[in-house]
């Protein structure tokens, strides 16, 4: 659990996967998905956590289980469980508001996802899912992409009773992408860099993408950014873009026309799409990835070119690999380490 710097954070994901991939598949050979297909399920997460719960319940309910996200602020009150199980997100397994809602819910199946086993979150639901994705640096990638793939791969032993061997492909459709986007993330990094915001917009598992990109913009290059639904995002939040701000879209359906048309009024913007049909066009960076049909696959992929991005922009702000400025002492149920995450 090293915390490492950012761009050997993101490089070592292919391995991290490979790893976690094989250690997940043997975890849940011995998981009873019972108790959960029968229930509807809650995936509770905060921070980065909380984007990927956003995922877990969206890949459930498009696999025919019902399933919801939270934020722990919705489940302390004790008179609502919100749902019938829990998935408790926690890449350190040290978070205190996840802790503190799944003590209060000790009556139903539970099971917590982190990057081990041996942690607080792991001994109160009394079941755990360790990604084994080890090393990473304060602005999650590592752990947030070893999270996505064993939420998808749980998802997928409890719907279809077991995982797909859709999984065995990640870790070099990862490599693949991190060396075939390399360029056009570094000329997205160049034009969205110095904006005084960044909007971040996607729909379904695209939403949650694009809230976990905003946070990595905050964390690693402190700009302010916002993810939005792209729906929403069209009921008046894009009013404010011009050419001192930044756009970043994810998809292939209204995304498109959304970066077209903002980056037609002067505003810098940047699409992550499957689509082969957009070219880079003045004031718009096109980064075309693979078409994958499975959702949390998708979304890997998509926030791996993310966080590549990301890398680019730390390295122009100055701000290599650094650590958080506003440490909180209240978020954590460990006392916050220099070298560990």
């Amino acid at each position: 659990m090293q915390r490492i710097g950012y761009r050997d954070a993101v490089a070592r994901q292919p391995d991290c996967l490979s790893t976690g991939i094989k250690a997940v598949r043997e975890t849940l050979k011995a998981f009873d998905p019972i108790p959960f297909a029968s229930r509807s399920i809650g995936f509770a997460g905060i921070g980065a956590s909380f984007q990927a719960a956003m995922i877990g319940a969206t890949y459930a309910r498009s696999l025919g289980l019902r399933s919801y996200a939270y934020c722990p602020t919705d489940l302390y009150d004790e008179r609502a469980d919100g749902a019938e199980a829990f998935v408790a997100l926690s890449a350190s397994g040290q978070s205190r508001e996840i802790a503190d809602v799944m003590r209060m819910r000790q009556q139903l199946p539970r099971i917590a996802i982190c990057r081990g086993s041996d942690n607080p979150l792991a001994a109160i639901t009394g079941a755990v899912v360790a990604t084994e994705s080890g090393s990473d640096n304060g602005a999650s990638s590592t752990g947030y992409t070893g999270m996505l793939m064993a939420i998808g791969m749980l998802v997928e032993r409890i719907a279809l009773g077991t995982p797909s061997a859709a999984w065995d492909g990640l870790p070099q459709a990862v490599a693949d992408v991190v060396t075939s986007a390399a360029i056009e993330a570094e000329q997205a990094a160049i034009l969205i860099s110095k904006r005084t915001t960044i909007d971040i917009v996607g729909s379904g598992a695209g939403f949650a993408t694009a809230g976990e990109a905003a946070m990595l913009i905050r964390e690693a290059v402190r700009v302010p950014a916002a993810g939005w639904d792209t729906l929403n995002y069209l009921h008046g939040p894009m009013e404010s873009q011009d050419s001192t701000t930044g756009l970043m879209a994810f998809g292939e359906g209204r995304e498109v026309m959304i970066a077209c048309d903002v980056a037609g009024f002067g505003c810098p913007s940047v699409l992550i799409t499957c689509r082969p049909d957009v070219p880079t066009v003045s004031n718009l960076v096109t980064i075309k990835m693979p078409s994958v049909d499975h959702v949390v696959i998708d979304a890997i992929l998509k926030i791996v070119i993310a966080q590549m991005i990301v890398g680019d922009m730390q390295d122009a702000a100055g701000l290599t690999n650094t650590t958080f400025r506003y440490r909180q002492t209240d978020t954590k149920l460990k006392p916050w380490s220099p070298t560990e995450v």
